[in-house]
């Protein structure tokens, strides 16, 4: 069943998602359906989102769900924990990898306040699966002032992500941008209207072999020095 399948017929907890995430949903996390996978998902809710991972990754998938809100801790069920804290405080971050391991998937669907979203990635983009995904929802808040964010306002997530477009390339910059553990660490980047994903990977040396009948001779860009 599709994530947008499950989503129309549920009827058990209760969630709301916009219908243009699922798309996006399903093109970064297929990859990890029927894996022995630890997805954390920043806000729970109702908890009907962490019901919705749950059927879809799978048996073997561990969510886990963290709120600050304390209501939420009786949502627990198989496959699904949920921890009560503070999505910006690092020690309490640190407690749920110390507990449940490194993090193949991490969603923020929490406060979306910019407050809260870019410590929280700052935090724990680093601490997520060498392979993993990093999913930030909503980010149409980084734009809106009550949320501490605004149309290139320095503390928006979307202003952070953007200079993260040119560490992603620093290779390529001659000497401008240093590379980074994030050049080094994140195979690409993904823009969606109000969503950012962010995919790591490891990383070969760069190369661009030249193909076909022509292949012996050097021609072009792809021959010279960078």
């Amino acid at each position: 069943m599709s994530l947008w399948s499950y989503f129309v017929s549920n009827d058990d907890k209760e969630m709301c998602k916009w219908k243009h995430y699922f798309p996006a949903y399903e093109q970064h996390f297929s990859r990890f359906v029927n894996r022995p996978i630890f997805v954390l998902e920043i806000g729970v809710n109702s908890g009907g989102s962490l019901q919705m991972w749950k059927q879809f990754f799978g048996p073997h998938a561990q969510i886990v769900g963290i709120d600050i809100n304390p209501e939420c801790s009786t949502l627990a069920e198989d496959q699904i924990e949920i921890r009560i804290g503070d999505q910006s405080d690092a020690q309490f971050l640190q407690g749920i990898l110390d507990e449940f391991g490194t993090p193949d998937i991490v969603i923020d669907d929490g406060s979306h306040n910019m407050s809260h979203v870019r410590p929280t990635f700052e935090y724990l983009y680093p601490r997520t699966s060498p392979n993993g995904v990093y999913f930030v929802e909503d980010m149409h808040t980084a734009y809106w002032d009550d949320y501490g964010g605004g149309l290139g306002h320095p503390n928006s997530f979307i202003e952070l992500a953007k200079g993260l477009v040119d560490e992603l390339n620093a290779e390529w910059t001659r000497g401008a941008v240093t590379p980074t553990d994030f050049t080094k660490s994140t195979m690409s980047m993904h823009f969606y209207d109000s969503c950012v994903v962010f995919e790591r990977g490891r990383l070969l040396p760069r190369s661009a072999p030249v193909t076909g009948k022509s292949a012996g001779k050097q021609r072009g860009w792809f021959s010279k020095s960078r």
